[in-house]
């Protein structure tokens, strides 16, 4: 796998790789619900975008696609989930442990990859 230069990104977003790198070296994941969920049958439909932060809030980047070349440019869009199904298996897939997700427009919750606790030793 290519390993991602930050100074080579577009400033403020961050590709999938790279977001993962920053989750496992103890950056923070914000969910924002963009448009508030609602069931369909058995599955939940909305607008979630992820972006990775720091917890002092001097760091932060959207989640986006991988680029893609359209013309001889670089596209870049926003990774956008639709299901919380899809939100949910990207964070598992990502290493988190639980996700907690906003179900209605412009919250937020903000999640880490925090390790098992330790069992308890029995004296």
């Amino acid at each position: 796998m290519e390993e991602i230069e930050l100074h080579k990104e577009t400033p403020n977003v961050v590709t999938e790789p790279r977001f993962r790198k920053l989750v496992a070296s103890g950056y923070l994941a914000e969910v924002v619900c963009q448009a508030a969920a609602y069931r369909k049958a058995s599955v939940w439909y909305g607008e979630w975008i992820v972006r990775v932060v720091n917890s002092e809030g001097t760091f932060e980047k959207l989640l986006v696609t991988t680029p893609r070349k359209v013309d001889d440019m670089d596209e870049i869009k926003v990774r956008v989930f639709r299901t919380i199904n899809g939100l949910t298996s990207f964070m598992h897939e990502a290493g988190f442990r639980h996700v907690d997700v906003p179900l209605f427009d412009d919250e937020r919750t903000v999640h880490s990859t925090s390790t098992k606790p330790e069992d308890k030793k029995k004296s």
